[in-house]
């Protein structure tokens, strides 16, 4: 019962920490360059959507999975934990250049430090893994797949918006970054 008040509230606190940044890390509020192409509210309706529609399927307990309810609570927490400490560091080590639409500053440059070095999209790792952990805490295979794989289709779609509008701004820079580094796991893809 404590495992699972602590899964509750780390949800909680993951959930109010992406409403807040949404709204103050706004391209609008620091003069950059909007370039999101509905990107952001995709992603915002899929999770509206998956998210609840997969509690449903869990509390329903629709197509369980069969493993220890603690031990698959811990998993998804050790997940749910890992994806948000993956996606704050790269949100920290963008600093400034972050905004939660797709948006290029004046002085924007590439960052190839960090979780950088290995892939180029570390913030959306981070998401998806959350979103992984958070479908497993729902004990359900149905919740699972309801809540990940909209949401890997609408940050992959992103994940295009974002390098399109990259690649206008840096140009061969940018293609050289490309070539070096892998979208979401590193040396895979």
């Amino acid at each position: 019962m404590v495992l699972l008040r602590i899964l509750q509230v780390v949800i909680v606190a993951w959930a109010v920490s992406e409403i807040v940044l949404g709204r103050v890390k706004r391209a609008s509020r620091s003069g950059a360059e909007v370039r999101d192409r509905a990107s952001l509210r995709v992603l915002w309706i899929t999770i509206g959507v998956c998210v609840p529609a997969g509690l449903v399927f869990g509390i329903a307990r629709v197509a369980p999975i069969g493993v220890s309810g603690q031990a698959l609570l811990v998993i998804a927490l050790v997940l749910l934990l890992a994806g948000l400490a993956i996606r704050w560091h790269a949100i920290l080590k963008l600093g400034k250049f972050f905004t939660g639409d797709v948006a290029i500053h004046q002085e924007h440059r590439l960052v190839r430090t960090g979780l950088y070095r290995w892939v180029r999209h570390p913030s959306y790792v981070g998401l998806l893994l959350a979103f992984t952990g958070l479908g497993l805490s729902y004990v359900s295979w149905l919740s699972l797949v309801v809540v990940l794989v909209p949401v890997t289709l609408a940050v992959l779609y992103r994940i295009r918006v974002e390098e399109q509008a990259l690649e206008e701004a840096f140009g061969e820079e940018y293609a050289e970054y490309r070539g070096t580094t892998k979208r979401l796991i590193p040396w895979v893809y």
